[in-house]
């Protein structure tokens, strides 16, 4: 079976979600055209990243009935979305989320589990935490969606591999920082070395899509990634570059990769389990 899968790198208009609505539909269509299955947006696609006091005023529910989200999963019935949105839960909390939609359905959302608010990130002044990691099906098989800072940490991408994912999808609005002797920015090494990384360790495809552009002082840097089981580049997007990068995925890759290198069979969970509640429990009796 293959997947063919598109990477929006895209630059955004902060705090305008129908304008950054119009730019989604008309690159669905593109894609579609050109043979895509799945189109993946990068991190807040649909509101840009420095939304600080707009974020009330973006944020939307994804559901049929939005008018934010009605187009979109219309678009859906010819190709699998995945859309950057700031989501607002029935209490009034706000959340960066990811949605993940299909023949005009919501199949998944994902909540931010981790919101940096060190160094120039202050997300944690705006939003509430994420409290879920947990994959679900596509009709391409089993996936998990990170957003940015997610990834950064071993535990979810870890979780999602426990939890059946086979498709890795990742999502940022990655700004650019720091310079090494490549030259390559120091954050796009840090990104690719450790998808690199979890792709060789879980055997499994990891796609990530990170956005484009200026934004209050943050220049994002694009560079968007697929990695095969073997961790093996498939494709990478230019640096700063706004446009649809396409990948064709080989699933049966994850057939061939596991039966050579059977980690997935051999991981100890219950062993896993085990030593956390050991650790857990040895740090609340202060030892």
């Amino acid at each position: 079976m293959r997947l063919t899968l598109g990477l929006a790198q895209i630059n955004t208009v902060l705090g305008k979600p129908e304008a950054n609505l119009e730019k989604h539909l008309a690159l669905a269509r593109q894609a579609a055209q050109d043979g895509a299955d799945l189109l993946i947006f990068p991190e807040l696609s649909l509101t840009g990243y420095v939304l600080q006091d707009l974020t009330a005023a973006v944020a939307h529910r994804p559901q049929a009935d939005d008018p934010l989200f009605q187009p979109l999963l219309e678009a859906s019935r010819k190709i699998d979305l995945l859309v950057g949105f700031v989501e607002e839960d029935t209490r009034n909390r706000f959340y960066i989320a990811a949605a993940y939609l299909s023949k005009g359905e919501v199949c998944h959302v994902h909540r931010k589990v981790y919101l940096p608010t060190y160094g120039l990130f202050d997300e944690g002044r705006f939003f509430a935490w994420g409290d879920a990691i947990q994959a679900f099906e596509t009709r391409f098989g089993r996936a998990g969606i990170l957003i940015c800072e997610d990834f950064w940490h071993a535990s979810p991408p870890y979780l999602l591999w426990l939890d059946g994912a086979d498709l890795f999808l990742f999502t940022s609005a990655s700004p650019g920082r720091g310079l090494n002797s490549a030259p390559i920015l120091e954050s796009a090494r840090w990104v690719e070395h450790i998808n690199h990384a979890y792709a060789s360790l879980f055997t499994a495809f990891v796609a990530h899509t990170n956005r484009v552009g200026y934004e209050d002082g943050l220049n994002f840097w694009g560079g968007s990634t697929v990695f095969d089981p073997n961790g093996e580049l498939i494709v990478q997007a230019p640096y700063f570059e706004e446009g649809v990068t396409l990948a064709e995925l080989d699933l049966n890759q994850l057939h061939r990769t596991r039966a050579r290198l059977p980690l997935l069979r051999d991981e100890r969970t219950a062993l896993v389990q085990r030593e956390l509640n050991r650790i857990l429990t040895s740090r609340t009796s202060g030892r």
